[in-house]
């Protein structure tokens, strides 16, 4: 079995040896080396090796004929190639030699079609390049004149469009590199330009402020139908023009201008043409930034960037200085340059497309007009010139209008301007005070002689004098008041003209101005003039005379109030009897000076009475039994002369023809009971003068000689206008008393103490016991002297028993 097995392997194996490519017999014959049948194998194989040769030479029997006719007709084909292999050298040789020729044509045309399609490659690379070159030498030339947006804009095209068609050359590489180089070139540029244009603007925004104030002055003194037309004289004369040639610059067109930035020279223009913010300001460097940044993409750093340098303009603009109270010059140039920012901000906000906005624009303006009212506020507070404070309005005023005609919101202003009339009405006040003043002090307190018909209307025409008794009079002749009145009146019409002139331009109506102005005039009425004439009235070294003639001077004011009144009527065009009108205190106010005046007439001569009174010298222990032989004291003697010159200088005292007619004679007599009573009193003083310890019988005497006296002086009627002896009633209580003691009545006082019928009923039971004390004194005294004098004794008893009595009464009375 294993021999089968083993032969039927070896057959295989040779099987696969005839069969399988040499490469790979390996594996087959490390089997056959690897068994045990070496040799058995190698037996097949020879004997294999034998049947194949068999074969073969049995398959080269059979075709070997056809092999060797094969052979035979090679030979015979090989004759004939040589032939044809002569044949074709032959003809190749002349072929050469005829295709010379024809070669060299077409190595001719083979180099001219090379040529050829050089020259169109050539010419199509320059033809992509030429624009390039072209271009850059374009930018080269816009850059070299700082036409920086069209440089920008030849940039551009030259880096998208000319650039990548000209293709990979060393030149258009360097161009590449260069492009940013370039274009930030172009951006830092523009933006030194536009800071030199902020700088700019922010030096010549006082020229530009004053320009615009000026083009609104000329605005206000156009008449109405010029003033219907466009706010061409505000700033606006160009703007649309302006405003469309940067529309198309916006979107891509060029700036207005390549002009550098700066303020345009405008000295030699026209007082008449007054050039506008646009004619002074070449805002081509705004523009010009302005669509470079949008063109790179940088819109917003730019409109930031813009923004934040003027809010920091706008707060050194709204820094006053220190010292701009001083002159109205101060106060004009910081809203020139207020007015010039505002002027530039609204002329960009309509000429460039968002750059700055409407909301923008009134953030600023709300922030500059706190601070604006705030520093005129801290200012003005300062200015203590009306003339100066009424300039600043007139100023204030202008530039509130001209930024109005701007679209500003200015309310605010006027009402501060509300306020500062609180404050011009002070300074006017006291300005008057010391004009009113100074009136006074250089007064004569004398009426105003009028020789001539001129004269004498001048001072009709500066005082409503209405006198019909004294226009018959002929010249000279005198005015009933001193110079003060006309001038006074005249100072009073000077301030109400002084107030309207606030009151203009500040958009009020008639009832308000009318209102503001009787308020001030009240003002001035019931405090400045008031105080002035109190002043006057109160001041040292004032004689009678003078404060008669300032009765007469009030009472003259006093009856011009109504041509007061009339005044401010006729200039306000506001009847007085309207709803809630103010009234005029003028009435009042004389009034009062006029009271005051008498009350210090009727207190100076009582002054005088006293100073008299002080050269009273009377000897208390006079012994004289009588008054035949005594005469009145001289210091008496003096006083009624005086009395009597002063009172006649009340004859002076004007008689109003209706409700005053009885004024003069009131004063008078006022004053004349005033210093009866005065004198009266004093010398009851005397009589009770706790100094006064001793009084004897004689120095009644003395007095009741010097009461007669005054009595006398009394009885004379020294003013006119007393009926019957009421003026002696002054005198009553002094004369009851001496009466009662050198008469020595007292059993009538004692009895009919208390009764209506008491002929001492003004004899004060207490004023009665301290004189008789002082009698007691000086009696005890005598008694002393001489004590065996029984008469001295009798008497000294009568004085005891009527102080017992008097205070019994007394006593009585109390309880």
């Amino acid at each position: 079995m294993a021999s089968v097995e083993a032969a039927a392997e070896h057959e295989r194996i040779l099987r696969e040896i005839e069969s399988t490519d040499t490469n790979c017999i390996g594996p087959t014959l490390r089997s056959v080396y690897d068994g045990q049948e070496h040799g058995l194998f190698m037996e097949k194989l020879d004997a294999r090796i034998r049947n194949h040769d068999r074969e073969i030479e049995k398959m080269c029997n059979h075709h070997f004929q056809g092999f060797v006719d094969s052979i035979t007709e090679l030979l015979k084909v090989r004759g004939e190639a040589q032939k044809l292999k002569s044949q074709v050298i032959e003809t190749n040789i002349r072929l050469q030699e005829d295709g010379k020729v024809l070669i060299s044509s077409m190595e001719e045309l083979k180099q001219c079609r090379v040529q050829q399609r050089n020259i169109a490659t050539t010419i199509d690379k320059l033809t992509h390049c030429l624009p390039v070159l072209e271009m850059y030498s374009r930018l080269q030339e816009q850059m070299k004149a700082k036409r920086y947006y069209p440089a920008l804009r030849t940039l551009e095209q030259l880096e998208h469009t000319c650039l990548p068609r000209a293709g990979q050359y060393r030149f258009c590489s360097i161009m590449a590199e260069n492009i940013p180089k370039l274009r930030t070139h172009i951006r830092d540029t523009a933006m030194t330009q536009l800071r030199d244009f902020l700088e700019s603007i922010r030096k010549h925004s006082d020229k530009i402020g004053e320009t615009a104030i000026k083009q609104a002055q000329l605005q206000r003194s156009l008449d109405s139908a010029v003033t219907l037309q466009p706010r061409a004289l505000i700033g606006r004369r160009s703007r649309k023009a302006a405003a469309a040639g940067t529309e198309s610059g916006g979107q891509g067109g060029s700036p207005i201008s390549e002009q550098d930035s700066g303020i345009l020279d405008v000295e030699d223009e026209e007082e008449e043409d007054v050039p506008g913010a646009q004619d002074l300001v070449d805002f081509s460097p705004v523009y010009r930034c302005l669509h470079i940044y949008t063109v790179l993409g940088l819109r917003d750093v730019f409109e930031n960037y813009y923004r934040k340098q003027r809010r920091k303009q706008a707060r050194l603009v709204l820094q006053p200085h220190s010292n701009m109270h001083e002159t109205l010059e101060g106060y004009r140039r910081y809203f020139n340059q207020i007015v010039g920012f505002f002027v530039v901000e609204d002329h960009v906000l309509h000429t460039t497309q968002g750059l700055v906005n409407r909301a923008y624009v009134e953030e600023l303006w709300e922030l500059a007009l706190s601070k604006i009212v705030a520093a005129l506020r801290t200012h003005s507070s300062y200015c203590d010139d009306p003339d100066l404070v009424l300039d600043l309005k007139n100023l204030i005023v202008l530039f509130a209008d001209t930024l109005q005609g701007y679209g500003f919101p200015v309310s605010q202003l006027f009402d501060m301007l509300l306020e500062m009339r609180e404050q011009y009405g002070e300074i006017l006040l006291k300005r008057w005070n010391i004009t009113f003043r100074q009136i006074l002090d250089q007064d004569n307190y004398s009426p105003i002689p009028v020789s001539t018909e001129q004269e004498y209307r001048q001072y009709t025409s500066q005082f409503p004098l209405q006198d019909p008794e004294l226009e018959k009079l002929s010249f000279p002749k005198k005015l009933p008041f001193s110079g003060f009145v006309p001038k006074a009146y005249c100072q009073l019409k000077e301030f109400i003209y002084a107030c309207l002139k606030y009151s203009e331009d500040l958009h009020l109506s008639s009832t308000e101005i009318d209102d503001m102005i009787r308020k001030s005039t009240n003002l001035l009425l019931t405090r400045t003039l008031s105080n002035c004439l109190q002043y006057a009235i109160k001041k040292k070294n004032v004689g009678l005379a003078e404060l008669v003639q300032v009765i007469i001077n009030t009472t003259h004011l006093e009856q011009s109030c109504h041509f007061l009144e009339e005044f401010i009527t006729n200039i306000t065009n506001v009847p007085p009897d309207t709803a809630n009108a103010t009234k005029l205190y003028g009435t009042s106010t004389f009034k009062d000076a006029r009271h005051a005046a008498e009350a210090e007439i009727y207190t100076s001569l009582n002054a005088k009475i006293d100073q008299f009174l002080q050269l009273a010298d009377y000897d208390w222990m006079s012994q004289a039994q009588g008054s035949g032989n005594l005469t009145t004291s001289d210091y008496l003697v003096d006083l009624i002369a005086f009395l009597k010159s002063t009172f006649s200088v009340f004859t002076n005292l004007p008689g109003m023809p209706v409700e005053h007619a009885t004024l003069p004679g009131k004063v008078a007599q006022t004053a004349c009971m005033s210093a009866c009573k005065h004198i009266s009193t004093s010398l009851m003083q005397l009589l009770l003068d706790p100094e006064v310890r001793q009084i004897s019988i004689g120095a009644l005497h003395q007095l009741n000689v010097d009461l007669k006296e005054c009595e006398s002086f009394a009885r004379a009627g020294p003013v006119a206008g007393f009926q019957g002896d009421t003026l002696l009633l002054a005198f009553s209580d002094l004369r009851q008393l001496l009466d009662l003691f050198t008469q020595w009545d007292w059993s009538t006082y004692l009895a009919d103490y208390g009764k209506a019928t008491c002929k001492y009923l003004r004899v004060n039971p207490h004023t009665a016991l301290a004189l008789l004390e002082k009698m007691k004194e000086t009696s005890r005294k005598n008694v002393v002297l001489a004590q065996f004098k029984k008469a001295d004794r009798d008497r000294q008893k009568l004085i005891d028993a009527v102080i017992k009595q008097l205070r019994n009464l007394i006593a009585q009375h109390h309880a």
